[in-house]
């Protein structure tokens, strides 16, 4: 395939007047392919960049050890590893400028069940999403909002001067964004894949190998579905009010559509800096400040909830520390508590300096998935989880974020996330099971953690 990577085409825009996300209704939402990348804080203020684009070069797709390649209705096949042939590609393209943390590289998803490419992990459930392990498109074009200084860069890797003017028209716009009611409009019924009495004989179940010794702690997570009949990017902008995030992201990928608000970073690369950010511990939120601070010091207090989230903690060390410089892993963060729309959570950050021989897939395969969002010690919880879960999971505890070709990335654990496939709405929670766990509160974990996205769903 043909490098058109190396004919970087960049403008800057010192004042835009229209939001990322009316920019990305008038430029993508009808593409077949394009993301949204954001970053929020609670209030909805932004974080410092946000990222959208489309137009792939090329997508990357793969199943079951199969890879396709697509490129200009050009399709190869090839078989193997799919994160060496994802590695081989992204090397295969010159560094880029660098002016915001991406300015080009390959945007999408690794799925949870792609750890069946690092372990053996058991392969029995069926797979109801159906959807590809990984696919990562290669945009052409990549818009960069920059909150802070108030400006813009178009980013394109093709000569189409009209498709770029059109661009730059969009982004000097005054678009009006649209509203959207911060009130239910509707109730929407559920179908889940375990009622609450089969959810309890798992933790239980999970419970006695805790008790023989097998593990510390395994995540159990339960999937809700729901017809859908609003526009997907109506959903996404009700997310964003119900549920502000410092991961959001809207996904077209052909047939699929993926939105979401995730609180926890899986692992970030900067510069050969890894970082990775435990987030483990769970209240919901009060209904007034008092009661907020109540629960807050609650949680803090909570000797299993620290002991869950320390010892997830000493595994985000542990897997840094398989690719990251010795002495240099370390945590800079400790017990912070860290609030959301509809519930808190203790965080944590731990920090390593990457090996010289490794690179961001090294450090991504070194720290997939989550510890946060499978257990410890990770293999036997996975093990479990398979035995346990009544289907495999697909995207969820999976990842959502990038890879650019200067050698960073940034990725989320894909939680809180809703997938929208031939108009039926998925989404999941889970829960850390430990030794002391109580089955009908972590039944409750589960349900607290989708009441955000429920809520976006009902509210178009």
């Amino acid at each position: 395939m043909k490098d058109i990577f190396n004919l970087m085409i960049h403008y800057s825009i010192e004042r835009f007047n229209t939001s990322p996300v009316e920019a990305f209704a008038a430029l993508y939402e009808k593409e077949p392919y394009a993301f949204l990348y954001e970053s929020l804080e609670l209030g909805g203020t932004y974080g410092r960049y946000s990222f959208l684009g489309g137009k792939p070069e090329i997508i990357f797709k793969a199943k079951n050890g199969k890879i396709y390649l697509s490129s200009y209705d050009r399709i190869r096949i090839k078989y193997g590893n799919p994160f060496f042939h994802l590695c081989k590609l992204i090397r295969s393209h010159k560094k880029l400028r660098y002016f915001a943390p991406f300015t080009g590289g390959a945007v999408g998803y690794v799925s949870y069940d792609s750890i069946r490419y690092i372990e053996k992990i058991p392969d029995e459930n069926p797979d109801e999403l159906k959807m590809p392990d990984l696919l990562f498109i290669f945009p052409q074009e990549i818009i960069i909002f920059d909150h802070k200084y108030k400006t813009a860069r178009i980013i394109v890797y093709h000569r189409d001067k009209y498709h770029l003017k059109f661009i730059k028209e969009v982004l000097c716009s005054k678009l009006i964004d649209r509203q959207i009611s911060k009130k239910p409009s509707k109730k929407l019924n559920y179908n889940t894949n375990f009622s609450p009495r089969e959810f309890y004989d798992v933790v239980k179940r999970a419970k006695d190998y805790i008790y023989a010794g097998d593990i510390f702690q395994v995540v159990l997570s339960q999937r809700f579905k729901t017809k859908v009949d609003s526009p997907n990017f109506d959903i996404y902008r009700a997310l964003r009010i119900t549920n502000p995030s410092p991961y959001m992201y809207y996904l077209k990928l052909g047939a699929t559509t993926i939105l979401g608000s995730s609180p926890e970073t899986l692992i970030k690369l900067n510069n050969k800096t890894a970082i990775s950010r435990p987030l483990a511990g769970t209240r919901p939120r009060g209904g007034d400040n008092e009661t907020d601070k109540k629960l807050a010091h609650e949680l803090l207090k909570d000797e299993k909830e620290i002991a869950e989230h320390i010892m997830l903690v000493d595994l985000a060390r542990n897997d840094l520390g398989r690719v990251c410089q010795y002495g240099t892993v370390k945590p800079t963060v400790l017990l912070k508590i860290e609030r959301y729309s509809k519930v808190m959570h203790i965080v944590s950050n731990v920090t390593g300096r990457l090996c010289k021989d490794c690179d961001a897939i090294d450090l991504f395969i070194a720290s997939f998935p989550a510890g946060t969002v499978s257990g410890a010690p990770k293999i036997r919880a996975m093990e479990i989880i398979d035995e346990l879960e009544p289907v495999k999971r697909g995207l969820y505890a999976g990842a959502i974020g990038y890879f650019d070709f200067n050698g960073n990335m940034d990725f989320c654990i894909a939680i809180r996330t809703i997938i929208i496939k031939d108009n039926i709405a998925y989404i999941q929670g889970g829960a850390g099971i430990v030794a002391d766990s109580i089955p009908e509160k972590e039944y409750d974990e589960t349900i607290n953690k989708t009441k955000a996205l429920k809520s976006a769903l009902e509210m178009v």
